[in-house]
């Protein structure tokens, strides 16, 4: 209920229309409507951790959902601004998208009755998952089908996102290549898709994000290598190699 609470809140911030090729909720009901439906999915969310009846549990969903919205005020603070740096970028990506892997995982360590030191290690392996996945999320944004992906190429760049492939080309492309990033960025829209698109191409700077990105999975693996052999433990594996592999 968490996350989908955030997608919802997600598609009217966004203004997005599409997810996964369906139309979004606030497309359909308006924004007023999907706003509420998310209320009520976070209310619930902590009417069933209640249920529970563990204060561990509670305390690390209070916290992820604390985070995850500190990482979407930050978020709206630098759409447009195309002085945003990479730390800056992981940072919004590890508390508005990472840090509700981590709860997830964490979660499942504390339900199942891990020590500490497991814990902590499932925690540290749902944040490298979780910015990982969002790091391809960023390269598919610029490279996929939109068939596959379900949405409209060029969203990050029509709301002024500096994502990592938009830093990257500002950082190391041609002097008229962050120039042309930089003004994409602050004045948003798609006009200048197609250029931006070639200027990301020709810098590099898909195959840097994915490499970012198998970085934090191979970072993922490494937390989880202490756990015994199991089929959970493959499944995790999955997880990680799919995080980076998937084209949508």
């Amino acid at each position: 209920d968490v996350y989908k609470r955030q997608l919802l809140h997600d598609d009217v911030v966004d203004e997005s229309d599409l997810r996964r090729g369906n139309k979004t909720a606030n497309a359909i009901y308006g924004n007023a409507a999907a706003v509420f439906v998310g209320d009520f999915m976070y209310s619930r969310a902590f009417q069933m951790m209640v249920g529970v009846d563990s204060m561990h549990v509670m305390r690390v969903l209070a916290d992820a959902t604390n985070i995850i919205a500190k990482g979407e005020v930050l978020q709206l603070l630098n759409c447009h601004n195309a002085d945003v740096d990479i730390d800056d970028y992981l940072r919004v990506i590890r508390y508005k998208t990472a840090k509700l892997f981590e709860a997830a995982a964490r979660l499942g360590g504390i339900v199942g009755g891990a020590a500490p030191e497991i814990e902590g290690r499932l925690a540290a392996f749902g944040m490298h998952l979780g910015t990982a996945f969002q790091l391809i999320d960023d390269v598919l944004d610029y490279s996929a089908d939109e068939a596959d992906t379900g949405k409209h190429l060029g969203d990050d760049l029509a709301e002024g996102k500096p994502t990592l492939p938009l830093i990257h080309v500002m950082q190391h492309g041609t002097p008229e290549q962050a120039a042309l990033v930089r003004g994409a960025i602050e004045h948003g829209g798609r006009d200048d898709f197609a250029a931006v698109l070639a200027a990301i191409k020709d810098s590099g700077a898909l195959a840097e994000t994915m490499c970012y990105a198998e970085a934090e999975a191979k970072r993922a693996i490494e937390a989880i290598s202490v756990l015994p052999p199991s089929n959970f433990k493959d499944a995790l594996l999955q997880l990680s190699d799919f995080a980076v592999r998937r084209n949508h």
